[in-house]
């Protein structure tokens, strides 16, 4: 999803939208930061881990292997013409990386959410 913003304006927008939300943000991960010091270049990255246990449990009770996916993540990265991007794992495809049954209803509503958080913080 493209963002109309910097890297960091977005990662502050859905930080705070976050938190607004009841979620728990884990860890704002700036990979750019981490590049640079080991000496190599690379363009604004960060990745944002946050969650909620009322939604991340039923998830885990139906298939206890998607927890090495949770919490969730939105990554934020800046593309080579200086475009800002947003994407996630889309929870169709953890549905069926983790041969989940009988969550469908979860799945929706996470999908929903993110999709939600992720547009709100592009605008």
């Amino acid at each position: 999803m493209k963002s109309h913003h910097t890297v960091t304006d977005t990662a502050d927008k859905l930080e705070a939208l976050l938190t607004k939300k009841g979620m728990t943000v884990f860890a704002r991960i700036d990979h750019s930061a981490g590049a640079k010091k080991v000496g190599k270049s690379l363009r604004p990255t960060e990745l944002v881990i946050f969650g909620n246990p009322k939604v991340g449990t039923p998830l885990m009770q139906c298939a206890q292997s998607i927890a090495i996916d949770l919490p969730q993540k939105i990554l934020i990265w800046e593309d080579s013409e200086g475009v800002t991007w947003l994407g996630y794992n889309d929870p169709q495809y953890l549905k069926q990386r983790h041969h989940v049954s009988g969550c469908d209803k979860v799945l929706a509503k996470v999908a929903g959410a993110l999709n939600k958080f992720a547009t709100a913080a592009s605008q």
